[in-house]
């Protein structure tokens, strides 16, 4: 093929995109994916194309079509933030979880890097979010179901223990008895214990952000040795003034510094603790 078809062709399929953009403005999904389905025929390796298409389909719960476009547009660009996204919306939707997640994860850490003031950083974390509580519910109705189980099992055992034990020990009825209680309550604090880490309590305060009091999602350090997060701070220093907001010390983006070791921390907590992405 020429170098002047390849062009015509280009230039044709990025009207269509044109096109197609309008008629997505507009809420015309149909006549939207058919441009964007024309520019692909023309230049199928622009994935772009794919990734606007698989947004319609999104819009009409297409959630196959969605997959099978961002795939596609992930082979030709790994570094797409949209396609990785709605990709792990896709799974999401076939509540595949581990995958979904994961397709998220890349996606905001791809976003963070290109732009972590961006309204989609947001929307992704929280997408994100929601699915590790589902998850998490997911897996804590199951936990939860099989201690309660466990539970009744073991104070079965023990109640019929007690009672073949004092059958045999006659004139010490009480102090079986006792037994038996003390025995009770001591199951009962174990399990109690092992359903600890799926009881929501208060978030750790060093684990928050000062000015949203919200958990880190993105911290990063000042010179002050405040942590801030990265989105919240950089709006303040754009909106507000270029000074730390506790020590009111002068304060620039460049001296911004991530915190490795919170968001570690951060990261550990919640991998223990799921019910803590769950958003107000």
């Amino acid at each position: 093929m020429s170098p002047a078809v390849v062009a015509s062709a280009a230039k044709q399929a990025e009207q269509l995109r044109l096109h197609g953009n309008r008629y997505f403005k507009k809420d015309r999904f149909g006549a939207a994916i058919d441009a964007y389905t024309e520019a692909i025929v023309l230049c199928p390796n622009v994935p772009i194309y794919w990734t606007n298409r698989a947004l319609c389909h999104r819009k009409r719960n297409e959630w196959t079509r969605v997959e099978e476009d961002c795939r596609r547009a992930i082979q030709l660009d790994h570094y797409s933030v949209k396609a990785h996204y709605m990709l792990g919306l896709a799974l999401l939707q076939r509540k595949e979880y581990a995958e979904g997640i994961k397709e998220l994860k890349k996606a905001l850490d791809l976003g963070r890097g290109a732009n972590p003031k961006s309204y989609m950083v947001e929307e992704i974390w929280q997408e994100l979010a929601r699915a590790k509580y589902l998850a998490w519910e997911h897996e804590s109705t199951k936990r939860s179901w099989e201690l309660q189980n466990l539970k009744e099992a073991c104070e079965a055992a023990l109640k019929e223990k007690h009672f073949l034990d004092a059958s045999e020990m006659e004139g010490f009825v009480d102090e079986n008895a006792k037994s038996n209680l003390e025995q009770l309550e001591a199951l009962g604090r174990v399990f109690n214990k092992a359903a600890e880490d799926d009881t929501p309590t208060e978030v750790p305060d060093y684990l928050c952000c000062k000015i949203t009091l919200d958990i880190f999602r993105d911290p990063v350090i000042a010179p002050s040795g405040f942590t801030y997060e990265r989105a919240v701070i950089l709006d303040h220093l754009q909106k507000v003034g270029r000074f730390d907001p506790i020590t009111r010390e002068s304060l620039y983006p460049s001296q911004l510094v991530p915190n490795l070791a919170i968001k570690e921390a951060v990261s550990a907590y919640l991998e223990k603790h799921g019910w803590a992405y769950k958003m107000d």
